[in-house]
């Protein structure tokens, strides 16, 4: 049999000509990675409004930090998921944990959305709340690995950013875009008072129906990863643990680029709306507005950033986009007393700088490893950097403000961007970056 065309230029890394995108399985993709998103958003945006029904008492504030504390329960689960299939994803290829990934998510948000009460079951609603939340932990945390390696090898070379910040970047937030406009909606058509009493149910039950969608139309993706692969894949798992340690710089560069991300990310869209709800009493049909605005940013930003990492390079956008996050960390400053105008000069004035890093990070993590453990690298770092930076950082700015130390927050934030451009910046120099170097 004659052997396949080598179709990949004169570095060996990318393709020397555009494949063509089928737009269903851009849909199946990005739409997964949208509702997946949407569901784990939607615990963060009404954690303020379902905590006094799993966790009572008469400290509106410590009720809500018990909630955020459940929020940072699925993170947790992230590095379990990334060692279990991140190895099974780069031996066995994507389709397969991809299908999985939405069913557990869409069971999972359901599941959140039909929960009985503190005052029907007692400690089990606490309890059953926090595994549901764990099951979504487990889902995002390899789903946002797998489909953005997916991702990679869907695209053509010319277009491979704008392609990879589109997918896993633009359509990913469209998700949580999605979740702050359904909050919205419901929230507006209710009133605040339905709204608190059982309207937070129904974007779970939203969320958790449109999973079922999204499973009818992944199983036409194609096979993606080690079944797709010219020299096949790894032989077990020890070889795709063995050759992530060949790569560990690379690793800790996922690590802390994911961190400086989520800090910034969840600062913005779960610690300042659930801050201007229970600590500065804002309305939350006006906080839900303001952060419907945050996601159309994040949205239209994913193609601009894209595009330009395919015309100057990642390794400069990526430089440029974090140290712009820098003193953005600072603007919180800005919010320290009731008024739902700073709220949102804050919220939308500095979320262009974390929307043009948020819908990046995908994109360059994905560059720091190479085929043959990317989805295990990936699925590792960004559940690390999740668990330890991502899920906290909302409790933390909440809990420092309380503490009268506000100031603290952003002083942490920026110190996490700074050490992320330094270790990306060694990894570039070591050749740790195989896509768009």
């Amino acid at each position: 049999m004659k052997p396949a065309a080598d179709t990949r230029s004169a570095d060996g890394t990318e393709p020397a000509a555009e494949q063509k995108i089928n737009k269903r399985y851009v849909v199946a993709l990005g739409g997964g990675m949208a509702v997946e998103w949407f569901d784990f958003s939607v615990y963060g945006l009404v954690a303020a409004l379902l905590a006094p029904h799993f966790f009572p008492g008469d400290d509106a504030v410590a009720s809500t930090l018990s909630a955020l504390a459940v929020f940072a329960v699925g993170f947790v689960a992230r590095p379990l998921a990334a060692v279990f299939f991140g190895p099974l994803a780069d031996r066995i290829g994507h389709k397969k944990v991809l299908l999985a990934s939405i069913t557990a998510m869409a069971a999972s948000t359901l599941m959140m959305g039909l929960l009985p009460t503190y005052d029907q079951i007692g400690l089990w609603a606490g309890v059953a709340l926090v595994a549901a939340r764990l099951i979504q932990g487990l889902s995002t945390g390899i789903e946002q690995a797998v489909g953005n390696a997916a991702a990679l090898e869907l695209a053509g070379p010319r277009n491979r950013g704008r392609f990879a910040t589109t997918v896993s970047g633009s359509i990913l937030q469209a998700g949580i875009l999605l979740a702050a406009l359904v909050c919205f909606l419901v929230s507006a058509v209710l009133g605040g008072e339905a709204m608190a009493e059982w309207g937070w149910r129904v974007p779970f039950i939203i969320g958790g129906l449109s999973g079922l969608v999204i499973f009818y139309l992944r199983r036409s993706l194609p096979e993606t990863g080690a079944t797709a692969e010219v020299e096949g894949p790894p032989r077990s798992s020890a070889d795709v643990w063995r050759e992530l340690w060949r790569h560990r710089l690379g690793l800790f560069a996922v690590i802390f680029v994911v961190a400086g991300t989520q800090v910034a990310n969840y600062a913005w869209t779960v610690g300042m709306p659930n801050m201007a709800r229970s600590v500065f009493g804002e309305d939350p049909t006006q906080v839900f507005a303001v952060m419907t605005g945050l996601g159309c940013i994040m949205v239209a930003v994913g193609p601009l950033a894209g595009s330009l990492c395919d015309r100057y390079t990642n390794s400069k956008i990526f430089t440029l986009f974090r140290l712009g996050l820098v003193p953005t960390l600072f603007t919180v400053l800005l919010y320290q007393q009731p008024g739902i105008w700073t709220f949102a000069v804050v919220v939308l004035g500095g979320g262009i700088l974390v929307s043009l890093n948020q819908v990046l990070f995908n994109y360059i993590i994905s560059t720091l490893m190479p085929d043959s453990c990317r989805t295990t690298g990936v699925a590792i770092g960004y559940g690390l950097a999740m668990t330890v930076f991502g899920g906290t950082a909302s409790y933390v700015l909440v809990w420092l403000q309380r503490q009268d130390a506000f100031w603290a927050f952003p002083v942490y934030g920026a110190a996490v961007c700074i050490v992320s451009v330094v270790l990306y910046d060694a990894a570039r120099r070591r050749g740790h970056v195989h896509i768009g170097r």
